[in-house]
């Protein structure tokens, strides 16, 4: 029987530490599966629970020098020993004291300040002893935590970039480097320091999202017993609880009592508070702004519609993007080729030029230093990290990597009309009383007879009769014509109300009812015809209004780089053209199943390759599972369209979508200029060794500096909005 257990590994900060553990624990006999989320620092396990046991893993994590926690959704901060929290940081600064003091002692003993950089030409003169101890601790603190991560990579015989250090280090305490080793040491030190730094603060950034939902809740404990405070994962279902103004709701529910605004933008990204009234659904994480409300809880504190996004932007990192696979593929080859390098330089400089051995070592180990792939390796994930959490925080949530650079290649955009293009809810357009009739007499016969259906036409003859004013009194003895229309009786005179085709049928069309029914089809409106045993009462155009600003959003998709935007629908002729050409798509296509649809979107896929299908994440599920990826509008709260889409618009809001093509330019952009940055500068280094021009100091100053360029480059995407 097979298991899964996620676990919060400490030390996780690096691809290098991936690798280890792959080797350490997948080798493992029983071990199926194993996914890492290294800017969570989180590991997943999948193991046969007969041949190994959750013990043996734990047990298989600590041989590597890293500890194991179980992971919880939750993570409370904890205060652990001084040492846990702090030992890096002390450790760094000893090593920085240390070098700087034994600097100012060789410089005041020998009074030259060239003579403080005497390592850099060994044999000039002997370091005094107290400044060759000083140099000793700045090595010893500095390679604190780097020296044992060494030792199990040399074990291994698996070099990794803590054995690329502590291998530079050493040598240049061999050929009399103290300066120059107990330089690196530190400056190594600090960069881990500052990039452990960096990836927490990406890590508090998907922390961020827990902190929207309170880690309480005041519900209704019955009798006496009145509201309590109780965290929120005892709050039991079916629950009521208050929020009052200004407070955030604490769990998913439906209002049972009060009015407020209700601002939900920390989860939708809507830019304007949702009006919220007894029958209408809350959210955990929105901020109750106005008035109390009083709400019955729907789901529990895990299973929130906040906790689900939490869950799919920290699992995202299993969808890699192909620029961090191609990332992880090169540093396999390019860790060894690198020491290969280093090596070649060591043996051959001495041999085919003038260069001392001494000088040759120096070189070997100056390559080692800048070798180091940590700026490379961590290029693309805080990048993509990054990435995921701004565009969750602006209501789009994207379920992988792979999605999000996909995004910023599209072709070609397939659209579903009702309800994406158009608001999902049809309504009364135009009221043509005809044989003398008012528009008032019309509307009242038409809502009489439809008083009790269901029907989203009828709903909308509904909507306008209240909107008008009109008491409606239910026809009686219905008699529905299937596919056509109802029959009934109103103030006892019989009465029809049905499609074009039924109007027909009863004979009662005239050429005049006819080209006045054509006109309104033309336009993209559905035609019901209200009558009586003697003639047509009038005529009524109902028709899916498109969604506010749907024509500027078209272009602004057009601008973000999509060549083709195509509309599909299962519409009539007449209504599809309406629409398409009001919205301004580049091709319609109608009156189609959703096997039709399955059909369309693979023809298009075939075509072009890069293509997206937005829907409602229900009907549409298998276009949108053809497409390359798929877009469910108005996801908030909705189970089907969250599990089915790869993107999800938390609102009904198609502005997201030029943003989402854009968001995705800019991630692909911060990417390339990450991994330009840390090849470029590695490259250019290299160049400088070859010619005597780089130390080891500089080359570990610059691999720091590269490091923290690439990560707070990509902590930029977290700003934007």
């Amino acid at each position: 029987m097979s298991r899964r257990i996620d676990y919060k590994i400490q030390g996780l900060d690096c691809s290098e530490e991936v690798a280890i553990l792959r080797r350490e624990v997948g080798g493992k006999p029983g071990v199926i599966d194993l996914e890492f989320d290294v800017v969570n620092a989180r590991m997943t396990v999948e193991f046969d629970a007969d041949a190994t046991s959750a013990d043996d893993i734990v047990a298989a994590i600590d041989a590597t020098g890293m500890k194991s926690s179980p992971w919880e959704l939750r993570h409370v901060p904890t205060e652990g020993p001084f040492w846990e929290q702090h030992g890096r940081l002390v450790m760094t600064v000893v090593s920085g004291l240390l070098l700087l003091a034994a600097f100012l002692t060789h410089w005041v003993l020998h009074g030259s300040l060239l003579d403080a950089f005497a390592g850099i030409h060994p044999g000039e003169h002997i370091l005094p002893r107290s400044v060759t101890l000083l140099y000793l601790g700045a090595v010893a603190s500095g390679a604190w935590y780097v020296f044992p991560k060494a030792l199990q990579s040399a074990r291994r015989l698996r070099p990794d970039m803590n054995f690329l250090m502590i291998t530079a280090v050493l040598g240049a305490i061999l050929i009399g480097e103290l300066f120059e080793a107990a330089t690196v040491a530190f400056l190594f030190a600090l960069s881990l320091l500052l990039e452990h730094w960096s990836v927490e603060r990406a890590r508090n950034a998907i922390g961020a999202l827990l902190d929207l939902t309170p880690p309480t809740a005041r519900y209704y404990c019955g009798g006496h017993g009145g509201y309590h405070e109780k965290p929120v994962e005892e709050v039991p279902l079916g629950a009521t609880v208050q929020v009052r103004p200004g407070e955030k709701v604490p769990l998913d529910g439906v209002v049972v009592k009060g009015t407020s605004s209700v601002n939900q933008a920390p989860i939708t990204g809507e830019s304007m508070p949702v009006f919220k009234q007894p029958g209408d659904e809350v959210y955990a994480g929105t901020i109750n702004q106005a008035g109390v409300l009083e709400f019955r809880t729907t789901r529990a504190a895990s299973d929130t519609t906040l906790a689900r996004i939490i869950h799919m932007v920290e699992s995202a990192q299993s969808r890699r993007a192909r620029s961090q696979q191609w990332v992880d593929r090169f540093s396999v080859h390019y860790t060894p080729a690198m020491i290969f390098l280093a090596i070649a330089t060591t043996l051959l400089l001495p041999l085919l030029t003038t260069a001392s051995w001494t000088e040759g070592v120096y070189r070997g180990l100056v390559i080692l230093v800048i070798a180091c792939p940590c700026a490379l390796v961590i290029s693309t994930p805080v990048s993509i990290v990054s990435a995921l959490t701004a565009a969750a925080r602006n209501g789009v949530l994207i379920k992988g990597g792979l999605y999000l650079e996909t995004a910023g290649q599209l072709k070609v955009l397939a659209m579903d009309k009702t309800g994406t293009l158009t608001q999902g809810q049809p309504e009364v357009q135009r009221m043509v009383p005809l044989n003398g009739h008012t528009e008032r007499e019309l509307l009242e016969r038409a809502a009489a007879l439809e008083y009790a259906s269901e029907h989203p036409l009828a709903r909308a003859i509904l909507r306008k009769a209240r909107e008008m004013g009109i008491t409606v009194v239910a026809a009686e003895h219905l008699q529905a014509q299937h596919g056509k229309g109802v029959e009934g009786e109103i103030g006892g005179r019989q009465f029809w109300i049905g499609s074009h085709r039924m109007m027909h049928e009863k004979g009662q069309e005239t050429p005049k009812i006819h080209a006045l029914a054509i006109e309104l089809e033309d336009a993209g409106h559905t035609v019901i015809a209200v009558g009586n045993s003697q003639h047509v009462c009038g005529l009524l155009s109902v028709a899916d209004n498109l969604r506010e600003n749907v024509p500027r959003i078209i272009e602004a998709i057009r601008q973000a780089g999509v060549g083709h935007i195509v509309m599909l629908t299962g519409d009539n002729e007449g209504t599809a053209r309406a629409i398409a050409e009001e919205a301004g798509v580049d091709e319609y296509r109608c009156e189609l199943l959703p096997e039709d649809k399955l059909e369309a979107i693979g023809r298009l896929v075939r075509e072009h390759r890069y293509v997206a299908m937005v829907g409602d994440g229900v009907n549409d599920a298998p276009a949108m599972a053809a497409a390359t990826f798929g877009i469910a509008m108005g996801a908030m709260g909705t189970d089907v369209a969250l599990e089915t889409a790869d993107v999800a618009l938390m609102s009904d809001d198609l502005g997201k979508l030029p943003w989402l093509i854009r968001h995705s330019h800019r991630t692909l952009r911060n990417i390339q200029q990450n991994i330009s940055f840390a090849l470029g500068l590695k490259l250019v280094f290299i160049i400088l060794t070859m010619f005597g021009l780089a130390t080891l100091w500089m080359a570990i100053a610059a691999d720091t500096g590269v490091t923290l360029l690439v990560v707070f480059n990509s902590l930029r995407l977290l700003k934007i909005k």
